[in-house]
């Protein structure tokens, strides 16, 4: 047993609060706690540069997805997961996709697609219809005044998108950024089913 002054979650260090648990006659998810825990096995902390590099992640996960909803709700009455519907819509020639597929895309659940199709659907944003080639599937269709709503959003969007994490980086981080993202992908998505067709015969000319 080894006593623990700060908090517990991704590591322990010298009584820093780091993470969600508190430790040391605190509690740790709802349950009063003496204030020791059982050592972690070597490598079950993270070290301090490994510890910064994840809360960084996390940190902008928690934030950048909120300032994309409101620049697109203000510009377009959209949120950022519509916004991405309808794009994914507008880079396939016939503008459509079969529903399945663009739960793929989105990293979707088919509740949740469904959910923002309805909205979008009443909006005439999209339509839904059969599969042209197996009618058992659904297929989700941009209509032309969702073409219009998705131009005349995509500047605005594009410099929120440049503001925030475009140029806030030079050429090599910029780079160095993508090559981070194309490694985790390799892991959370080894399938790459999020992956644009464009972006996958991009990658295959390179």
């Amino acid at each position: 047993m080894t006593e623990v002054t700060g908090s517990v979650g991704w590591a322990a260090v010298g009584g820093a609060a780091v993470g969600e648990a508190a430790v040391g006659g605190a509690a740790v998810g709802g349950v009063e706690v003496s204030g020791t825990v059982e050592r972690a096995a070597p490598g079950h902390w993270l070290e301090n540069d490994e510890r910064e590099a994840w809360l960084s992640l996390i940190r902008v996960m928690a934030k950048l997805p909120p300032l994309l909803d409101a620049q697109l709700q203000r510009s377009a009455g959209l949120n950022f997961f519509e916004y991405t519907i309808l794009a994914m819509l507008s880079e396939q020639v016939d503008r459509a996709l079969r529903m399945s597929h663009l739960a793929a895309l989105t990293n979707a659940s088919p509740s949740r697609l469904s959910h923002a199709a309805r909205h979008l659907e009443a909006r005439g944003l999209l339509v839904r219809e059969g599969d042209l080639v197996d009618g058992r599937c659904i297929r989700a269709v941009l209509t032309d005044a969702g073409w219009q709503v998705l131009t005349a959003a995509v500047p605005g969007h594009v410099d929120t998108v440049r503001d925030l994490v475009v140029d806030a980086l030079d050429p090599g981080q910029l780079a160095a950024l993508r090559a981070a993202n194309e490694q985790i992908l390799r892991r959370v998505d080894p399938d790459q089913q999020t992956r644009p067709a464009w972006s996958v015969a991009a990658a295959a000319t390179r």
